[in-house]
């Protein structure tokens, strides 16, 4: 079985991945498919279990939820972004504050950027 559908088996447990006709995961933005693309190689890695991954998953899910999530399906992968940042951050890989200020930097670069053109950090002012 190949990572992929490893992956996919885990968050089934969870909450099944969004799926288009032919089968294959749907993503609705870019950073969708680059956060499911990091989990992979995360786990390639060795950094977690599908064990843990699908818990990780389950909390952030969870955690959204009682925070009022609209839980229809939109916010799937910002889930899955927070399982990412929680298990990097409890495996020691990168702190809360590091991941914050990666955020950050991220959305300076975004509003530095113009329209229509990529999203680099070396867009951001303070870099």
């Amino acid at each position: 079985m190949s990572p992929h559908e490893e992956l996919a088996r885990a968050a089934a447990g969870v909450t099944p991945i969004p799926r288009g006709d032919d089968g294959e995961p749907v993503f609705r933005e870019p950073w969708e498919a680059q956060a499911f693309a990091m989990t992979l190689v995360l786990y390639e890695r060795g950094l977690f279990t599908w064990t843990e991954w699908a818990a990780a998953l389950s909390a952030a899910i969870k955690q959204a939820q009682v925070a009022g999530d609209c839980d229809d399906g939109s916010t799937y992968y910002q889930h899955w972004l927070s399982a990412i940042e929680h298990l990097v951050t409890v495996k020691g890989i990168a702190s809360g504050s590091a991941l914050a200020a990666r955020r950050q930097a991220w959305d300076r670069a975004a509003h530095a950027t113009p329209h229509g053109q990529p999203i680099l950090l070396a867009n951001d002012p303070l870099r």
